[in-house]
């Protein structure tokens, strides 16, 4: 037992080694997951500002005048054309000078003054339709705001209902807190499935898988010997990620970390055993790359990272119950940002346990099938 334990040892030096003295796949552990992490750290976000405004004001009323400030005084929106005939409209949004358009009236005062309805018409380019709907969510605040305070000082009864919004969990409404917590996720699958994938592929490749299968080490034992320095790898680059997340972009951390390890542990295994199956049936590191990226791209796009699995036809969300990345991103947020209780955590954390099972059980399968 001692031998095999000293064999597998031997072997697990050997991988790191490797791993260390191979420039590309040094780079690939290092480079790109600090590159990613900065580049939606500070680029990738959902909020939106600075929105390019066009105002078109018939009315020279104070009414039309104190909404064109408000405008003007959000940081949300900046003011970079004021129009003059309704032909311009056309003219500032076909070339995307301006995303949003605001039209009033030329009654606009007139009708708030005599308490008769008054319009305000919204020109938003549709290109982009969720930037276009957050744009109009954000406009529509404003004008909302405008009515409680003319209803205010014009001396009219404010409505009985007034609504008052709090956001749960996050009560800025930073973006960047959804993402980062995610990233974590994301960026440990990359590193973690690569550095996997490669393993055999690349000892096919230069030739010392055949010296390797002529050594006292049995198939298991390959397989351990290839899996731990994997899994070390892929903790270490979700550690790094968590810590930056944390100490960097002030993310908050509400959870239990013990519980957010476990959650790691067994996203990275059953990451692992994916990997392995790609590696086994690879004769070249290209065709692992390769195989890597047709499993990673799914992955993400049917893990809710970006857009809600509950939005999805049923039949690719049934699809989504297969993908470790799905569960561990319940996982890593819930923890991050709403504190999630371990029994609540269970309930990902035994899929997970599930599917690290069967893709190791794969793995061992396709491994030993490949070297008979």
């Amino acid at each position: 037992m001692m031998a095999m334990w000293n064999r597998i040892r031997a072997l697990i030096f050997k991988e790191f080694l490797t791993l260390w003295k191979d420039k590309k796949s040094r780079f690939v552990v290092i480079a790109p997951p600090l590159i990613q992490l900065v580049v939606f750290g500070y680029a990738a976000s959902f909020d939106v500002n600075h929105v390019a405004t066009a105002i078109y004001n018939e009315d020279n009323g104070l009414a039309s005048r104190e909404l064109i400030a408000r405008f003007e005084g959000s940081p949300t929106f900046e003011v970079v054309a004021h129009l003059s005939q309704e032909a311009d409209i056309q003219k500032i949004i076909d070339p995307k000078d301006a995303s949003l358009v605001i039209h009033i009236g030329q009654t606009f005062s007139k009708d708030l003054l005599s308490r008769s309805p008054a319009t305000v018409q919204l020109i938003v380019d549709g290109r982009e339709s969720n930037t276009a709907l957050i744009i109009l969510g954000y406009a529509g605040r404003i004008v909302a705001d405008f009515n409680m305070t003319w209803l205010h000082s014009n001396g009219e009864a404010l409505s009985p209902a007034r609504l008052v919004v709090r956001s749960w969990f996050n009560p800025n409404l930073e973006s960047r807190w959804f993402i980062i917590s995610g990233i974590v996720g994301l960026l440990t699958l990359v590193v973690t499935i690569v550095v996997t994938a490669l393993t055999v592929a690349r000892e096919r490749e230069v030739g010392t898988f055949e010296q390797l299968l002529v050594t006292p080490f049995r198939p298991f034992e390959i397989l351990i010997g290839k899996s731990v320095p994997a899994m070390l790898i892929g903790i270490f680059e979700g550690s790094v990620i968590i810590a930056f997340g944390v100490f960097w972009f002030d993310v908050p951390f509400r959870g239990n970390l013990l519980v957010l390890y476990i959650g790691l542990l067994l996203f990275v295994l059953a990451v692992i055993g994916v990997g392995l199956m790609i590696s086994s049936i690879s004769r070249t590191q290209q065709q692992a790359i390769l195989g890597a990226f047709l499993f990673v791209v799914p992955a993400i796009i049917l893990s809710g990272f970006a857009t809600p699995i509950s939005n999805m036809p049923s039949i690719i969300q049934d699809f989504t119950l297969i993908n470790p990345l799905r569960y561990f991103l319940v996982i890593v947020r819930g923890i991050f940002l709403e504190g999630l209780p371990p029994a609540l955590v269970f309930q990902q954390l035994w899929p997970m346990a599930l599917i690290a099972a069967v893709t190791l059980a794969g793995a061992s399968y396709t491994f030993r099938h490949r070297l008979s």
